[in-house]
């Protein structure tokens, strides 16, 4: 980031080849497999598998917070809120204070596989074939879908809810009367997401590719040639690429013109021995956090590919990875419960 950023990361000058730099990284032994990260202000949120969200400020004592009866299945957050799903059956919203309030419960306990956060405190959750969302005070919409949900997704703009499924994504204005509008491509959908100018729609598919439409007109994008199944995406910051894992390198896709990747070849960079696993975009530069199978972290730079080196292997894989509101911290975690952050101020 030397000269084109806000900070500098100390004792390390960009360059072709993978530099370590000297990163203070505050280690944190979170207890379980970390499945999520997110930041609530300058607070670090760890989701563990079981029960519990860490908090780790930046100064004083992590806390622990017991928030469901078993296993969370999904959590998205907003930067006010981390929002869970459990196998308890109940959607859950803990704010930056550690207290937390149940949305809703599943009148039949199914588990709540996804869910979502949007506009105005929206929030969509999907148990089985049945995706939901509540705006407000408001008492929550339904949608039946024909098979299990894999992924929801806001869009950027307005109450629309993206809900990918076995054979392509529906979208779902929950406030209008009428049948959603309907993306169609065969195969199982998981990991839905808008871009951030609302323009594109991304799935990730349960074989090694993702697909793609462009909403205005549900022209197809597909995008293939991965080793494994995608399982973490992002655009970068103004949404100029869409940062992928599921590879041995970090695999980019354009998105800078009207067509998005259409007909077009992806950049690659951070060629590795192992898989990516977890990638995180910096939230006001074009760079990505990318995390390994073997617990690597480099930190890599678009315009020239440059490398950063931020944590060295420990043989257990990246599993979440999340950068605060100023791009200063990165917080991680792994499969195996070891977790950190790293400040980079």
């Amino acid at each position: 980031f030397k000269q084109k950023t806000a900070y500098e990361i100390k004792e390390c000058d960009w360059s072709s080849d993978v530099c370590s730099s000297d990163l203070r990284t505050r280690p944190v032994e979170a207890g379980g497999p970390v499945v999520a990260a997110y930041f609530l202000d300058r607070t670090a949120v760890f989701v563990l598998g079981e029960e519990t969200l860490l908090f780790v400020p930046p100064k004083g004592d992590t806390q622990r917070f017991d928030i469901h009866s078993g296993g969370i299945l999904s959590a998205k957050s907003d930067g006010t809120r981390v929002v869970t799903g459990g196998d308890d059956g109940k959607v859950v919203s803990t704010d930056a204070k550690g207290e937390s309030k149940t949305i809703a419960t599943d009148s039949k306990r199914r588990w709540i596989d996804e869910v979502a956060v949007g506009p105005d405190g929206a929030v969509a959750w999907s148990a089985g074939k049945t995706a939901f969302m509540q705006s407000g005070k408001n008492e929550p919409k339904s949608l039946d879908l024909p098979s299990s949900v894999g992924g929801l997704a806001f869009a950027p703009k307005g109450i629309r809810v993206a809900v990918a499924h076995y054979g392509g994504v529906s979208l779902w204005f929950p406030n209008v009367q009428g049948k959603p509008e309907f993306l169609e491509w065969k195969g199982s959908h998981h990991h839905v997401a808008y871009s951030p100018d609302g323009k594109f729609l991304v799935t990730a598919m349960q074989e090694p590719a993702l697909h793609g439409w462009r909403v205005a007109d549900a022209k197809h994008m597909r995008m293939s040639g991965y080793s494994a199944r995608v399982r973490s995406f992002g655009w970068t910051a103004g949404g100029k690429w869409l940062a992928t894992a599921g590879s041995e390198q970090l695999v980019m896709w354009p998105f800078q013109s009207k067509d998005g990747p259409m007909g077009k070849q992806p950049k690659m960079f951070a060629a590795f021995a192992v898989r990516v696993s977890v990638v995180a975009c910096h939230p006001k530069q074009e760079v990505v956090a990318v995390g390994y199978a073997d617990g690597t972290i480099l930190m890599v730079r678009i315009d020239d590919g440059a490398e950063v080196l931020a944590r060295k292997p420990d043989d257990s894989p990246v599993s979440a990875m999340a950068w605060d509101e100023n791009g200063t911290t990165l917080a991680f975690g792994t499969e195996s419960g070891s977790a950190g952050v790293i400040d980079l101020a």
